[in-house]
Protein backbone atom coordinates (compact mmCIF):
# COMPACT_ATOMS: atom_id res chain seq x y z
CA UNK A 1 0.00 0.00 0.00
CA UNK A 2 1.27 3.47 -0.86
CA UNK A 3 1.77 5.97 1.95
CA UNK A 4 1.44 9.72 2.38
CA UNK A 5 2.47 12.10 5.16
CA UNK A 6 0.60 15.26 6.11
CA UNK A 7 2.59 17.91 7.98
CA UNK A 8 -0.07 20.38 9.08
CA UNK A 9 -2.19 21.76 11.90
CA UNK A 10 -5.05 20.02 13.65
CA UNK A 11 -8.64 21.23 13.17
CA UNK A 12 -10.75 20.41 16.20
CA UNK A 13 -13.99 20.44 14.17
CA UNK A 14 -12.56 17.96 11.67
CA UNK A 15 -13.17 19.77 8.39
CA UNK A 16 -9.68 21.00 7.56
CA UNK A 17 -6.06 20.40 8.51
CA UNK A 18 -4.76 17.01 9.60
CA UNK A 19 -8.25 15.60 10.03
CA UNK A 20 -9.31 16.48 6.48
CA UNK A 21 -5.99 15.20 5.16
CA UNK A 22 -6.34 11.80 6.82
CA UNK A 23 -9.94 11.40 5.62
CA UNK A 24 -8.99 12.43 2.09
CA UNK A 25 -5.91 10.22 1.89
CA UNK A 26 -7.90 7.25 3.18
CA UNK A 27 -10.70 7.79 0.68
CA UNK A 28 -8.11 8.12 -2.09
CA UNK A 29 -6.54 4.77 -1.32
CA UNK A 30 -3.29 5.51 0.52
CA UNK A 31 -2.13 4.99 4.09
CA UNK A 32 -2.18 8.36 5.88
CA UNK A 33 0.38 9.54 8.44
CA UNK A 34 0.76 12.88 10.19
CA UNK A 35 3.13 15.29 11.90
CA UNK A 36 1.15 17.95 13.75
CA UNK A 37 2.49 21.50 13.57
CA UNK A 38 -0.15 23.04 15.83
CA UNK A 39 -3.37 22.41 17.70
CA UNK A 40 -6.20 24.77 16.91
CA UNK A 41 -9.41 25.52 18.76
CA UNK A 42 -11.75 26.13 15.84
CA UNK A 43 -15.12 25.35 14.39
CA UNK A 44 -17.07 26.38 11.31
CA UNK A 45 -17.37 29.99 12.56
CA UNK A 46 -13.74 30.77 13.27
CA UNK A 47 -10.38 30.03 14.87
CA UNK A 48 -10.30 30.77 18.59
CA UNK A 49 -6.84 29.62 19.60
CA UNK A 50 -3.60 28.15 18.24
CA UNK A 51 -1.05 26.17 20.25
CA UNK A 52 2.09 25.41 18.26
CA UNK A 53 4.20 22.30 18.54
CA UNK A 54 7.75 23.01 19.60
CA UNK A 55 10.37 22.75 16.85
CA UNK A 56 11.99 19.85 18.73
CA UNK A 57 8.76 17.86 18.96
CA UNK A 58 7.85 18.49 15.31
CA UNK A 59 11.27 17.18 14.34
CA UNK A 60 10.72 14.07 16.45
CA UNK A 61 7.37 13.42 14.74
CA UNK A 62 8.85 13.75 11.25
CA UNK A 63 11.85 11.58 12.11
CA UNK A 64 9.61 8.90 13.62
CA UNK A 65 7.66 8.63 10.38
CA UNK A 66 10.55 8.73 7.91
CA UNK A 67 12.71 6.27 9.85
CA UNK A 68 10.00 3.61 9.94
CA UNK A 69 7.43 4.11 7.14
CA UNK A 70 9.03 6.25 4.45
CA UNK A 71 6.21 8.22 2.76
CA UNK A 72 5.65 8.02 -0.98
CA UNK A 73 4.46 11.63 -0.95
CA UNK A 74 4.36 14.54 1.50
CA UNK A 75 1.84 17.35 1.91
CA UNK A 76 2.67 20.46 3.94
CA UNK A 77 -0.23 22.57 5.10
CA UNK A 78 -0.57 25.05 7.96
CA UNK A 79 2.78 26.00 9.49
CA UNK A 80 2.51 29.26 11.38
CA UNK A 81 6.10 30.05 12.43
CA UNK A 82 9.50 30.45 10.81
CA UNK A 83 11.11 28.03 13.26
CA UNK A 84 8.75 25.21 12.34
CA UNK A 85 9.18 25.85 8.62
CA UNK A 86 12.95 25.56 9.00
CA UNK A 87 12.57 22.24 10.81
CA UNK A 88 10.33 20.84 8.07
CA UNK A 89 12.62 21.99 5.27
CA UNK A 90 15.68 20.60 7.03
CA UNK A 91 14.16 17.18 7.59
CA UNK A 92 12.77 16.93 4.04
CA UNK A 93 16.24 17.70 2.69
CA UNK A 94 17.82 15.22 5.10
CA UNK A 95 15.55 12.36 4.00
CA UNK A 96 15.48 13.40 0.34
CA UNK A 97 11.71 13.31 0.37
CA UNK A 98 9.89 13.29 -2.95
CA UNK A 99 6.43 14.15 -4.30
CA UNK A 100 6.25 17.20 -2.05
CA UNK A 101 3.14 19.39 -2.26
CA UNK A 102 3.08 22.68 -0.36
CA UNK A 103 -0.30 24.26 0.35
CA UNK A 104 0.82 27.75 1.52
CA UNK A 105 -1.96 28.22 4.08
CA UNK A 106 -1.92 31.87 5.10
CA UNK A 107 -5.55 32.69 5.96
CA UNK A 108 -8.40 30.38 7.02
CA UNK A 109 -11.75 30.21 5.22
CA UNK A 110 -13.23 32.22 8.10
CA UNK A 111 -10.60 34.96 7.63
CA UNK A 112 -8.22 34.19 10.52
CA UNK A 113 -4.53 34.74 9.73
CA UNK A 114 -2.68 31.43 10.17
CA UNK A 115 0.85 32.44 9.13
CA UNK A 116 2.95 34.86 11.16
CA UNK A 117 4.31 37.76 9.07
CA UNK A 118 7.98 36.74 9.45
CA UNK A 119 7.17 33.15 8.45
CA UNK A 120 6.07 34.08 4.92
CA UNK A 121 9.64 34.96 3.92
CA UNK A 122 11.01 31.72 5.37
CA UNK A 123 8.31 29.73 3.58
CA UNK A 124 9.51 31.27 0.32
CA UNK A 125 13.21 30.82 1.07
CA UNK A 126 13.23 27.37 2.65
CA UNK A 127 10.15 25.34 1.75
CA UNK A 128 8.81 26.31 -1.66
CA UNK A 129 12.12 25.56 -3.44
CA UNK A 130 11.78 21.94 -2.20
CA UNK A 131 8.24 21.54 -3.52
CA UNK A 132 7.22 19.64 -6.60
CA UNK A 133 3.93 21.56 -6.51
CA UNK A 134 2.58 24.62 -4.70
CA UNK A 135 -1.20 25.12 -4.46
CA UNK A 136 -1.92 28.79 -3.62
CA UNK A 137 -5.32 30.38 -3.88
CA UNK A 138 -5.57 33.84 -5.46
CA UNK A 139 -4.83 35.87 -2.28
CA UNK A 140 -1.84 33.63 -1.51
CA UNK A 141 -0.62 33.85 -5.11
CA UNK A 142 -0.77 37.64 -4.88
CA UNK A 143 1.54 37.53 -1.85
CA UNK A 144 3.94 35.03 -3.41
CA UNK A 145 4.08 36.75 -6.81
CA UNK A 146 3.95 40.35 -5.61
CA UNK A 147 1.18 41.25 -8.08
CA UNK A 148 -2.59 41.61 -8.04
CA UNK A 149 -4.64 38.90 -9.72
CA UNK A 150 -8.02 39.79 -11.20
CA UNK A 151 -8.20 37.89 -14.51
CA UNK A 152 -7.16 34.66 -16.18
CA UNK A 153 -4.25 36.48 -17.78
CA UNK A 154 -3.14 37.65 -14.32
CA UNK A 155 -3.37 34.08 -13.05
CA UNK A 156 -1.00 32.89 -15.78
CA UNK A 157 1.46 35.72 -15.09
CA UNK A 158 1.38 35.12 -11.32
CA UNK A 159 1.81 31.36 -11.67
CA UNK A 160 4.74 31.87 -14.04
CA UNK A 161 6.38 34.29 -11.58
CA UNK A 162 5.97 31.82 -8.72
CA UNK A 163 7.34 28.99 -10.86
CA UNK A 164 10.38 31.03 -11.88
CA UNK A 165 11.03 32.18 -8.33
CA UNK A 166 10.86 28.76 -6.67
CA UNK A 167 11.24 26.17 -9.43
CA UNK A 168 8.07 24.26 -8.53
CA UNK A 169 4.94 23.60 -10.53
CA UNK A 170 2.01 25.80 -9.47
CA UNK A 171 -1.68 25.01 -9.16
CA UNK A 172 -3.30 28.43 -8.82
CA UNK A 173 -6.80 27.89 -7.48
CA UNK A 174 -9.46 30.15 -8.92
CA UNK A 175 -12.15 29.68 -6.29
CA UNK A 176 -11.72 33.26 -5.03
CA UNK A 177 -12.44 34.74 -8.46
CA UNK A 178 -15.84 36.18 -9.30
CA UNK A 179 -16.42 33.85 -12.24
CA UNK A 180 -16.10 30.10 -12.58
CA UNK A 181 -13.86 28.17 -10.21
CA UNK A 182 -11.26 27.46 -12.91
CA UNK A 183 -7.83 26.36 -11.69
CA UNK A 184 -4.55 26.85 -13.52
CA UNK A 185 -1.74 24.29 -13.50
CA UNK A 186 1.57 25.82 -14.58
CA UNK A 187 4.31 23.23 -15.10
CA UNK A 188 7.14 22.68 -17.57
CA UNK A 189 6.62 26.19 -18.91
CA UNK A 190 3.04 25.36 -19.92
CA UNK A 191 -0.25 26.72 -18.50
CA UNK A 192 -3.12 24.23 -18.48
CA UNK A 193 -6.63 25.02 -17.31
CA UNK A 194 -9.01 22.87 -15.33
CA UNK A 195 -12.41 24.35 -16.08
CA UNK A 196 -15.04 23.87 -13.38
CA UNK A 197 -18.53 25.16 -12.82
CA UNK A 198 -18.95 26.80 -9.45
CA UNK A 199 -20.81 24.50 -7.04
CA UNK A 200 -23.34 26.51 -5.04
CA UNK A 201 -22.45 25.10 -1.65
CA UNK A 202 -21.55 27.56 1.14
CA UNK A 203 -19.86 24.78 3.12
CA UNK A 204 -16.31 25.02 1.83
CA UNK A 205 -14.33 24.65 5.05
CA UNK A 206 -11.13 22.73 4.27
CA UNK A 207 -11.40 22.64 0.47
CA UNK A 208 -7.76 23.65 0.01
CA UNK A 209 -6.52 21.05 2.48
CA UNK A 210 -8.67 18.40 0.82
CA UNK A 211 -7.52 19.23 -2.70
CA UNK A 212 -3.80 19.18 -1.85
CA UNK A 213 -4.17 15.91 0.07
CA UNK A 214 -5.99 14.29 -2.83
CA UNK A 215 -3.22 15.41 -5.19
CA UNK A 216 -0.59 13.96 -2.85
CA UNK A 217 -2.51 10.69 -2.67
CA UNK A 218 -2.53 10.35 -6.44
CA UNK A 219 1.16 11.26 -6.74
CA UNK A 220 1.92 8.58 -4.14
CA UNK A 221 0.02 6.05 -6.25
CA UNK A 222 2.14 6.86 -9.31
CA UNK A 223 -0.11 9.15 -11.35
CA UNK A 224 1.60 12.03 -13.13
CA UNK A 225 1.00 15.60 -11.97
CA UNK A 226 -1.72 16.50 -14.47
CA UNK A 227 -3.69 13.32 -13.81
CA UNK A 228 -3.21 13.70 -10.04
CA UNK A 229 -4.71 17.19 -10.14
CA UNK A 230 -7.56 16.07 -12.41
CA UNK A 231 -8.50 13.17 -10.14
CA UNK A 232 -8.19 15.36 -7.04
CA UNK A 233 -10.53 18.00 -8.46
CA UNK A 234 -13.09 15.32 -9.31
CA UNK A 235 -12.93 14.08 -5.71
CA UNK A 236 -13.39 17.58 -4.24
CA UNK A 237 -16.32 18.25 -6.58
CA UNK A 238 -17.98 15.05 -5.41
CA UNK A 239 -17.45 15.97 -1.76
CA UNK A 240 -19.00 19.40 -2.35
CA UNK A 241 -21.92 18.05 -4.36
CA UNK A 242 -22.83 15.76 -1.44
CA UNK A 243 -24.10 18.96 0.25
CA UNK A 244 -23.21 18.09 3.82
CA UNK A 245 -24.47 20.84 6.13
CA UNK A 246 -22.89 20.90 9.59
CA UNK A 247 -22.26 23.80 11.93
CA UNK A 248 -23.36 27.42 12.02
CA UNK A 249 -20.68 28.79 9.67
CA UNK A 250 -18.82 27.58 6.58
CA UNK A 251 -19.13 23.86 7.24
CA UNK A 252 -17.02 20.93 6.03
CA UNK A 253 -17.47 18.83 2.93
CA UNK A 254 -18.50 15.20 3.03
CA UNK A 255 -15.08 13.56 2.57
CA UNK A 256 -16.63 10.10 2.73
CA UNK A 257 -19.30 10.71 0.07
CA UNK A 258 -18.08 7.71 -1.93
CA UNK A 259 -17.71 5.34 1.02
CA UNK A 260 -19.58 2.12 0.23
CA UNK A 261 -18.25 -0.18 2.95
CA UNK A 262 -20.76 -2.22 4.96
CA UNK A 263 -19.04 -0.83 8.07
CA UNK A 264 -20.26 2.64 7.11
CA UNK A 265 -23.92 1.64 6.87
CA UNK A 266 -26.45 3.34 9.14
CA UNK A 267 -28.63 1.36 11.53
CA UNK A 268 -31.99 0.23 10.17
Amino acid sequence: MKTALSIAGSDSCGGAGIQADIKTMTMNGVYAMSAVTALTAQNTTGVFGISEATPEFLREQIDAVFEDIFPDAVKIGMVSSAELIRVIAGRLRHYRAHNIVVDPVMVSTSGARLLKPDAAAVLSEELLPLADLATPNIPEAEILSGMSVSSKEDMIKAAEKIHRAFGCAVLLKGGHSAGNADDLLYSDGMPRWFESRRILNPNTHGTGCTLSSAIVSNLAKGFDLYESVKRAKEYVSGALLAMLDLGRGSGPMNHSFDLKSRFAQMAE
